[in-house]
């Protein structure tokens, strides 16, 4: 069959640029996901998200071992279906700070891509429940929410953390992020609303628009220059689509750049050393950054822990109503600081969970303790991703480079410090019962170092391994693969460096400006605000 488009990857980004593509009833577009379709329940049960890791809609992979964090190889999942990571995160709908983008615009030559330029793809991408302002839009397909149910400890924490002097915030993806408070999500009634739900399912049956799930592509297919075209496998047979316009990219930060690779756009000394023919030779795979976070426990035996609460009635209480503990994204509040008085934005940002997570939410929850997730959000730290062989079905060799640059380490031992402080503080100084993690025996900096190193782990946020940016780059402002015609990246991979926040509203906004330049639409003019 040939197309007009052709999208790998129906994650975050690829559902968006399927429903956008597919708006010209002349344009053909196929989708290609390598998963299966997003119709298991425990998908869209917010609670349920811990249930999604390590089964069949996660790509399951880790890291290389890390020189900076006791030569552990760190576990990573990424969603592998409908929706993509978008239908197995914890739904926190953040923007990251003003700070970042114009940064991306100013030290990265990607004009067009500062704060206010994005600000009107946020706000056309988004239908805000609390309803349109100068900063936020109402209509888009992206439901945004605050969460229906809210535990104990995670009011407890937020009473806390202003009585240990942080500002409370009502709006993190307002005029500023800074402070803490409880975050918003990507629901609707209480369900999880991925791009899947809100950018495809609706869309789906137009007959220009063709998706097709476990289909895994193997490669672009380049003629004289140009992509013309992908192979996949799909029900045991290889098929070969044809694109009479353009291949996107939108496999994200790890699919993205191993496709490229395979099919001879990278490193041209790295690309021989598995036999493959260079077509391009390109810093694919290079810049790769990710957030790293630590997790300090305190133990509140007198507490329910959220894992206590579900039951035939509370399951109940979500699908009539979308409320109860079923309907908590367990990440439930959090908030941005700034460790050293001076930064331009805040270099921190906190996850609070009223569950144990250990070993990554791998380890079944069996004790009442509270998570405080303290991620470093300002990341110097910058690694590679590579290939570990020509074959499309190897995993590849991620490297984020945990902790190489000092001040990544820096940044999350002042951060368990001041979580240290909050449990002491306010509500949560009556219901703590102890430190679990990293216990009362790392006093000294060091100590506190040592347990970084041992704990530090992925907040699921990798970006930048197929950067745009000016000349040397991987992609132009445009989103093109610099050396290619016909052929993009549109997804986390092209961030030139990972924002202050979750990345999942980004990259939705990426994919929505991408979208009007793919079809040769004049950008929507900046925001004045």
């Amino acid at each position: 069959m040939t197309y007009d488009h052709i999208i790998v990857g129906a994650g975050s980004a690829g559902c968006v640029l399927a429903r956008r593509l597919s708006e010209d009833p002349g344009t053909r577009v196929l989708l290609l996901e390598a998963g299966p379709p997003d119709d298991a329940v425990e998908i869209h049960v917010p609670a349920a998200v811990a249930s999604l890791i390590k089964g069949p809609y996660d790509w399951d992979y880790g890291t290389v071992p890390q020189e900076h964090a006791a030569g552990r190889s760190v576990y990573w999942p990424r969603g592998r279906t409908l929706g993509g990571s978008s239908s197995t995160n914890a739904m926190i709908y953040i923007r990251g700070h003003r700070y970042d983008y114009d940064t991306w615009r100013d030290s990265y030559g990607c004009e067009g891509w500062g704060y206010a330029d994005l600000l009107p793809y946020f706000r056309r991408a988004e239908d805000q429940a609390r309803g349109e302002s100068e900063y936020h839009g109402v209509g888009g397909p992206l439901h945004v929410e605050d969460r229906r149910y809210t535990h104990r400890l995670s009011h407890a924490w937020v009473k806390s953390a202003k009585a240990a002097g942080l500002a409370e915030n009502r709006d993190f993806n307002g005029a500023e992020p800074d402070g803490v408070g409880y975050y918003q999500v990507t629901h609707k009634q209480g369900r999880r609303w991925s791009t899947a739900v809100g950018y495809l399912h609706p869309v789906e049956d137009r007959p220009n628009l063709t998706v097709v799930t476990d289909a895994l592509v193997t490669g672009v297919v380049i003629e004289g220059g140009r992509a013309v075209g992908v192979t996949y496998e799909a029900r045991g047979e290889t098929v070969t689509a044809r694109a009479e316009g353009e291949v996107v990219l939108s496999g994200g930060a790890v699919n993205s750049p191993q496709l490229l690779m395979l099919s001879g756009i990278g490193p041209a000394d790295h690309l021989r050393e598995h036999g493959i023919d260079v077509v391009v030779d390109a810093p694919v795979g290079r810049g790769l950054q990710d957030h790293p976070f630590v997790n300090v426990m305190f133990a509140t035996p007198r507490v329910k822990g959220l894992w206590e609460l579900p039951s035939p009635l509370t399951f109940a209480q979500w699908r009539a109503f979308g409320r109860g503990p079923y309907a908590s994204n367990v990440a439930e509040c959090g908030g941005f600081v700034r460790t050293v008085d001076g930064l331009p934005a805040p270099d921190l940002q906190y996850h609070v969970l009223p569950v144990p997570f250990i070993d990554q939410g791998l380890v079944e929850p069996t004790q009442r303790l509270l998570s405080v997730m303290v991620t470093a959000v300002a990341i110097e730290s910058r690694g590679a991703l590579t290939l570990r062989s020509a074959s499309p079905h190897a995993k590849p060799l991620i490297d984020p480079a945990y902790l190489a640059a000092k001040s990544d380490l820096d940044i999350l031992v002042a951060g368990v410090r001041q979580a240290r402080e909050i449990a002491a503080t306010g509500p949560l100084a009556s219901l703590v019962a102890g430190e679990y993690a990293p216990g009362e025996q790392a006093v000294s900096d060091e100590d506190v170092a040592a347990f970084v190193r041992r704990e530090v782990a992925t907040l699921f946020h990798p970006t930048s391994t197929c950067a745009m940016g000016g000349d040397g780059a991987v992609c132009d402002t445009e989103l093109r693969v610099r050396g290619v015609e016909g052929l993009r990246v549109v997804d986390a991979s092209v961030m030139p460096s990972v924002p202050r926040g979750n990345t999942n509203a980004p990259t939705i906004a990426i994919a929505e400006r991408a979208a009007d330049l793919i079809r040769g639409r004049d950008p929507l003019p900046p925001a004045t605000v």
